[in-house]
Formats: C-alpha cells, structure tokens, sequence
C-alpha cells in the first residue's frame, strides 16, 4: 500500500511530499521492517504520479519480491536548476551549470535527524544501520551516494543509478580519501549504453569505475551494471531494479 502525506523539509523552508510504501500485511502483523530511502519519490510507485508519465514501477516489484521492505519515497523541487543545487554534495563549476552551491549535505542532514527518526517513531522500522539503505538516479544518484559515504554510521547500503557522477568525481575521491567506511558498506552503481552519445558514456562509464576503484580501496563491496540499451529514463531503470535490491540485501 502507499501513503501520502507532507513533511517539513527544513533546506528549503517548505514541505515536501512523502510516497510511503508499506507491505499490503502491514497493519495485521506485527513484523519490522528494513527501510529503503529513495529520492524522486513521485517517479517511483505510480505512471499517474511519475513526471514523464512512467514509473520505476517499484510497487510492483516489491509486491512479488521476496523480502518485504518500507520504502520512503521523498519527492524534490520539480525546478531543474534548484534540483541540480539540491543534489550536489559540493561546491563545484560545472561545465553545463556552471557555479553549483551543493546542498545535498542539508537535505541528507534533514533525512538522518529529522525524517529517519520520525519514520522510526510511527512505523515498524528496525531502525540500525544494517537495515537502512539510500537509493536514487541521475542527480539524485549523487545524493544516494554521498549520503551512504558521509553519513555511513547511518546508511549502509545504497543504490546509484545512472548518476551524474561526471561534475563530481574527483570531489567524491577526495571525500573517499579522507574518512574510514564500515566494511559492511554495499553500493551499486549502474549506467545504460544509450543514456547519451558514445564518447559521454564513455566518460561517464570512466569516472564511476575510477571512483568504485576507490571505494573497494576502502574496503567497501560494490557492484557495477552496464545496462545494454539502457536509456536515461524510468522506462530503462525499472528493468535493474531486481538486480541492484538483491545485491543491497542478500
């Protein structure tokens, strides 16, 4: 089942809609759940929801799969400049953006001590590292992995898909560089073979094996999928999404 509801999203003082997944068995057991953070939280359960008019289809998926999860789907600024500010982890000068003042620290500020904590306090959750996980695409994929490295005595899992790692890989070295990770840590990265022209995905495909590279360095386990066709859409992701779950969880 999906619940909706707002929530006060201090970065950018105002609310912000929630798309919860819970379980259909929810409300007649007693069980707790691990929980799976995810970014875009519109594009995920729903086509009547989603922007582009199809979705990640992950209600369905979940529905069938054989470990039952809460899903907290956290919409963003449907601006796309505001989102590109809001996802980036850093103070950085992008060639397609130009200067980029990173708020993506905020916002997962905001989901470790303000939203964790009262998704905890209202539903079954188990609330401990182990079981919490971060996930998002393209920009938002930026964000997921930031939050699984900064914030990794919190989140230990995180699914990175498609993500815009090219204005931010050597910021994301750095950060490897200086700080310690759980070795438990999984993080899956994945990139489709028609996302953009060859050299671009060339490029792309470079920059998240350099910085995998640095995360096994650091003790991590991560998986990468290239996705044969894959394109920069929902229509494309929703064809991993059984691939990276079981790597996160089994």
């Amino acid at each position: 089942m999906i619940q909706k509801f707002d929530v006060w999203f201090a970065p950018s003082g105002e609310n912000r809609r929630i798309h919860l997944y819970l379980p259909d068995d929810y409300y007649y057991t007693n069980e707790r759940y691990a929980t799976l953070y995810m970014f875009d939280g519109h594009n995920l359960f729903y086509d009547g929801d989603a922007t582009y008019g199809t979705c990640l289809g992950l209600k369905d998926f979940i529905d069938h799969w054989r470990k039952k999860l809460i899903v907290v789907g956290m919409e963003s600024t449907r601006d796309d400049y505001m989102r590109v500010h809001e996802f980036v982890p850093f103070d950085i000068v992008s060639r397609q953006y130009g200067p980029i003042k990173g708020r993506a620290d905020a916002t997962l500020n905001w989901i470790v001590h303000d939203l964790k904590p009262m998704i905890d306090a209202n539903y079954r959750t188990y609330y401990f590292r182990e079981a919490t996980s971060i996930a998002g695409y393209s920009m938002g994929g930026l964000t997921a992995l930031y939050g699984v490295l900064r914030y990794n005595r919190y989140i230990s899992k995180a699914a990175i898909i498609s993500p815009s790692i090219m204005i931010a890989k050597d910021a994301f070295i750095r950060e490897l560089n200086e700080h310690e990770y759980y070795s438990d840590t999984r993080i899956f990265f994945s990139w489709g073979t028609n996302e953009y022209d060859a050299k671009t995905n060339w490029e792309i495909s470079q920059d998240i094996l350099a910085v995998e590279k640095k995360i096994q360095e650091k003790g991590m386990k991560t998986y990468i999928l290239c996705q044969q066709g894959g394109e920069h859409c929902e229509a494309s992701w929703r064809h991993q999404t059984e691939t990276w779950m079981n790597f996160l969880w089994f």
